[in-house]
C-alpha cells in the first residue's frame, strides 16, 4: 500500500489518497480530515530511527488511517443514534463549485467516482465497520487482502470474507441510470418543482420513492423518511410555498447530477438523486449547515 521511500516528500504525497480512503470509510469530510491528521501525527511522533526502518511510509500511513477509521466507525453508530433525525454522508461538490473562501478543504482532495455517489455511501453505512474497511480497501482501492489483514488485525481469508459480504450489500447501489438520463430527469424535477406542479412531480417520482433529509437538529428538516411519490411531491411543493425566493440550481452532487437550493445567496439544501427506469427512486436532502461548508454560498 502506498509509495515506497522515506522522508517528508514521501509522506506528504500520500495525503490526497488518504483523504479519499478516509472519506469513503467514514462518509464525513471532517472525520476523514481528522483521521488523516491523526495518522500523520503518529508518523511524526516516531523516532527518526524508526521512520528510517519503514520501507513504505504510504503503507504505514494507510494502515494507521484505516485503524483510526475503524475506531471511528465503531463509535459512530452510538453517536448517530443520538443524532437528530436521519444522518447522511457529506455531499461533495464538483471542483469548480467548491468554496475557496474557507481555505484548504479536504473536499479539494477528493476524486469523484462511482464509489462516492450518495447511493453507494448510504449502502456502505449499512455495513459493519470491518466489512466496510475490507470492502473499500479491496474493491475500491484494490489493496491486497494480505495488506488489509494488517489494518483489521485479521487473517487474509477473514478479510476476503468480509469484503465479499460487503460486496453483496452494495450490488444494488450502483448508479443505474446513465448520466445523461439522470441529468434529464433531475432537470425535469427542477422545472416541476419551480412550477409547483404536483402532477408533474408525481409522474417523475417512482410510486415507491423515498426521500430522506438531514438537518442535524440545526435547521428544519423532516425527521423521518417521506415515502411514496405522491407524498414526496406534496412535501416538495409545500417547501417551495414556505420559502419564497428559493432558487434551484443544477449541480454535480458526489459526481452525479443533483440540485442545490439557494436562498438569498446562501446554500440551504443539497439534494442527491437515484434514478432508475427514468424515474426518481431516492432523494437525499442534506440541510445540516456543517455539511454544506464546501459549497459556494
Amino acid at each position: 500500500m502506498g509509495t515506497a521511500g522515506t522522508g517528508a516528500d514521501a509522506t506528504v504525497r500520500e495525503r490526497r489518497r488518504l483523504i479519499n480512503v478516509a472519506y469513503r470509510l467514514l462518509g464525513s469530510l471532517a472525520e476523514a480530515e481528522d483521521a488523516v491528521q491523526e495518522a500523520y501525527a503518529r508518523w511524526y511522533a516516531l523516532p527518526p530511527g524508526r521512520q528510517a526502518e519503514i520501507v513504505s511510509p504510504g503503507a504505514w500511513l494507510t494502515t494507521v488511517t484505516g485503524r483510526v477509521c475503524l475506531d471511528v466507525l465503531g463509535s459512530a453508530r452510538a453517536r448517530r443514534e443520538r443524532y437528530v433525525g436521519a444522518w447522511l454522508p457529506d455531499p461533495l461538490p464538483a471542483h469548480a463549485e467548491r468554496d475557496r473562501g474557507h481555505g484548504a478543504d479536504p473536499a479539494d482532495q477528493m476524486v469523484l467516482d462511482e464509489s462516492v455517489t450518495m447511493a453507494f455511501l448510504v449502502v456502505l453505512e449499512s455495513m459493519t465497520p470491518a466489512e466496510r474497511v475490507a470492502f473499500v480497501l479491496h474493491d475500491v482501492f484494490r489493496y491486497p487482502f494480505a495488506e488489509i489483514a494488517g489494518v483489521l488485525r485479521r487473517t487474509p481469508a477473514a478479510c476476503k470474507q468480509l469484503a465479499a459480504s460487503g460486496r453483496r450489500r452494495v450490488r444494488d447501489a450502483r448508479v443505474r441510470a446513465a448520466p445523461a438520463v439522470q441529468a434529464d430527469v433531475v432537470r425535469r424535477v427542477k422545472a416541476a418543482w419551480e412550477a409547483k406542479d404536483i402532477a408533474a412531480l408525481v409522474d417523475l417520482l417512482d410510486p415507491a420513492a423515498v426521500m430522506t433529509a438531514d438537518g442535524g437538529g440545526m435547521v428544519g428538516a423532516v425527521l423521518r423518511p417521506v415515502e411514496g411519490g405522491s407524498r414526496i411531491a406534496q412535501y416538495m411543493v409545500a417547501i417551495a410555498d414556505k420559502a419564497p425566493g428559493l432558487e434551484l440550481l443544477e449541480r454535480s452532487v458526489n459526481g452525479v447530477p443533483g440540485l442545490v437550493a439557494r436562498r438569498g445567496g446562501a446554500v440551504m439544501t443539497v439534494a442527491a438523486f437515484d434514478v432508475a427506469e427514468g424515474r426518481v427512486s431516492r432523494i437525499w436532502a442534506v440541510r445540516n449547515p456543517e455539511k454544506l461548508r464546501p459549497w459556494v454560498g
